[in-house]
């Protein structure tokens, strides 16, 4: 018997869970340290422009899809009656959320554990931290099964609910270490660099860099807002939702870069440290704070948010499919691809010093098995699951044909002049088949570069 498909409250309930599954390590971790890397507010002004010209519009159609028969990313390709050759990008959309779920809650272990070790004082060094084999894969584990618990759950009393709690707690969080910041001395400087932009630090790096950002920042092209749109109602406005997650999740990604920048000049520290910046460099600069244990201990509990509000985005991609296609409950869903993200996740979680045998792995250039995992799985095929689907939505299902499910629910495109809602189509349409997977091409071709 067809199981009944859940659907999300309100429009609210499914901005903030999406918004949630877009806001994680990408938004707190990776925008500040790339944008310190590419000239501050120069790479800002970039990151603004992807989000709005690029991710946007491929966003309206990653959302049309799943609502369309409101099923699953390999229910909703098989929907719309492609060769049977595109239904493997379905299958790749499985594969991968496991996948980045296995080493994505390894990073988001080491975000709990710093709660404590902040709090606590503990003058370990990250490199000692995160080689203690037994702390590493306890604190995994204990993440991964966090994600399992709101996922089983479900959509309004899981996924939903727990998001509607934990998005403004994040908000607050960040709002309150943003404030400390700012009231630094020397705080300006960092202000100044995040704020006031220098033209010249924009090149083609920094272009391709705040392109890539953009799509990693919102979760695009491996079906976990497809998977979201799946449960929005046929009556909600998809391009009115669609807004709201992006500025969402921007708004949380300038929140970062107000919370860092300041205080990082404020302590007369780089802002170009790259991916250490959270895990080394932030440690230093609260240890230097008044209270700083109980601001560093709150900044590493609003980046466990964060990670978990994405991370249930990832395990509900799987858990979609085997409820809708294979008739599981989600009580075995979700505990049987948990159990497999645990397996999958143990290499990544001893790669980081625990076994010497994964830390350098010499036919991948010298990179660690979390290095690796992270180059496949969010270097390479995110921005290629999102040039396969704009060719998909815009060249196979058609833009026309998507263009009847966007429209539903949407004033946006009913107003009532002549012509209107159809120049809006055609516009849209030419960003959805040609802007968007060219530049993300160039992003594509750019990490396989590295």
């Amino acid at each position: 018997m067809k199981q009944k498909r859940d659907l999300w409250s309100s429009r609210y309930g499914f901005v903030v869970a999406a918004a949630g599954s877009a806001v994680g390590l990408a938004n707190v971790w990776a925008f500040p340290y790339r944008a310190g890397q590419h000239g501050g507010a120069a790479f800002v002004l970039l990151y603004l422009a992807s989000v709005a010209f690029i991710c946007l519009p491929f966003m309206f159609a990653e959302i049309t899809l799943g609502r369309y028969r409101q099923r699953n990313v390999i229910g909703a390709i098989r929907a719309i009656h492609p060769p049977k050759a595109w239904h493997g990008l379905g299958w790749l959309c499985l594969v991968a959320g496991v996948a980045i779920l296995s080493f994505y809650s390894v990073v988001a272990g080491w975000a709990l554990g710093f709660i404590f070790k902040t709090l606590f004082r503990s003058e370990a060094p990250f490199s000692q931290f995160v080689a203690q084999a037994p702390l590493v894969v306890a604190l995994f584990g204990l993440f991964l099964l966090l994600t399992v618990l709101v996922v089983y759950g479900g959509v309004r009393k899981g996924i939903e609910r727990w998001s509607r709690w934990l998005m403004p707690l994040l908000v607050a969080l960040m709002v309150l270490l943003t404030v400390r910041g700012l009231l630094l001395p020397g705080a300006l400087e960092g202000l100044r660099f995040y704020l006031q932009p220098d033209f010249s630090e924009i090149d083609g790096r920094a272009i391709l860099a705040a392109m890539g950002q953009a799509f990693f920042s919102l979760s695009l092209g491996i079906g976990g807002i497809l998977t979201y749109g799946s449960y929005l109602s046929k009556e909600e406005d998809i391009v009115a939702a669609s807004t709201y997650v992006a500025a969402f999740d921007t708004l949380i990604a300038l929140l970062a870069g107000l919370m860092i920048f300041p205080a990082l000049f404020a302590f007369g520290l780089q802002p170009n440290e790259g991916p250490a910046l959270v895990f080394v460099v932030l440690p230093q600069v609260f240890e230097q704070m008044p209270l700083g244990h109980v601001l560093g201990g709150a900044f590493f509990l609003l980046l466990a948010i964060a990670a978990l509000t994405s991370s249930i985005s990832m395990l509900e991609i799987s858990v979609a499919y085997f409820v809708d296609e294979r008739g599981w409950s989600r009580k075995r869903a979700v505990w049987a691809l948990g159990a497999l993200a645990l397996f999958l996740g143990l290499p990544s979680a001893l790669s980081t010093g625990a076994v010497p045998a994964l830390t350098h792995l010499s036919f991948f250039g010298d990179r660690s098995y979390l290095e690796l995992m992270v180059f496949l799985w969010f270097d390479i095929f995110p921005p290629l699951g999102a040039i396969l689907f704009s060719l998909l939505i815009g060249w196979v299902w058609g833009v026309d044909r998507a263009a009847e499910e966007l429209s539903r629910g949407s004033r946006w495109l009913q107003r009532p002049f002549p012509g209107t809602r159809w120049s809006q189509v055609k516009v849209w349409g030419w960003f959805l088949r040609y802007v968007c997977p060219a530049a993300v091409t160039l992003v594509w071709l750019n990490a396989l570069r590295h």
